[in-house]
């Protein structure tokens, strides 16, 4: 892998988003393209109750269900409010802010867009100790390394 660096972006939602809303937003941030890898960040949707009475029980939130993104079902596992995005090279981040601002238009509440780094880029000693020396750098920091289902890969147009 080559040293480049590319352009990171955060779409960051004031609220949690409901999974037609990411639904929505997902599919025409593929459309747009030239996304290397991405993150949906927030709160976690437990598939049974961790606590409580109901312990162990089903449970029954609205927000986890499967969503279409392109051609593939995704699951979502987590409230949405922060989508992290990795380009390959900034000539994509006016397009992402025009689908960011089309989706939220008539939302009554804001998301902004913000450019940094937000992901990791180099393996860290807890990757070595837990993917091994020849761990794969695209997937660097896009997992939850004490889940034990994998990652959601989607495909792109290439």
């Amino acid at each position: 892998m080559t040293d480049a660096i590319f352009p990171q972006v955060r779409i960051v939602s004031t609220r949690l988003l409901r999974p037609d809303t990411v639904e929505n937003l997902l599919n025409r941030l593929v459309q747009v393209g030239g996304i290397r890898r991405m993150s949906l960040n927030g709160p976690g949707i437990p598939a049974t109750v961790p606590y409580g009475p109901a312990r162990g029980q089903p449970n029954p939130h609205p927000d986890r269900r499967a969503i279409r993104v392109g051609d593939q079902d995704v699951q979502l596992q987590v409230q949405v409010g922060t989508i992290i995005l990795e380009l390959e090279d900034e000539s994509y981040i006016p397009a992402i802010e025009e689908a960011v601002d089309a989706v939220f238009a008539g939302k009554g509440f804001s998301c902004i867009v913000q450019q940094g780094r937000y992901m990791k880029t180099q393996p860290s000693i807890s990757d070595y100790a837990r993917y091994g020396p020849d761990a794969d750098r695209d997937l660097l920091g896009l997992a939850d390394p004490r889940r034990k289902d994998g990652l959601v890969i989607i495909q792109g147009t290439k």
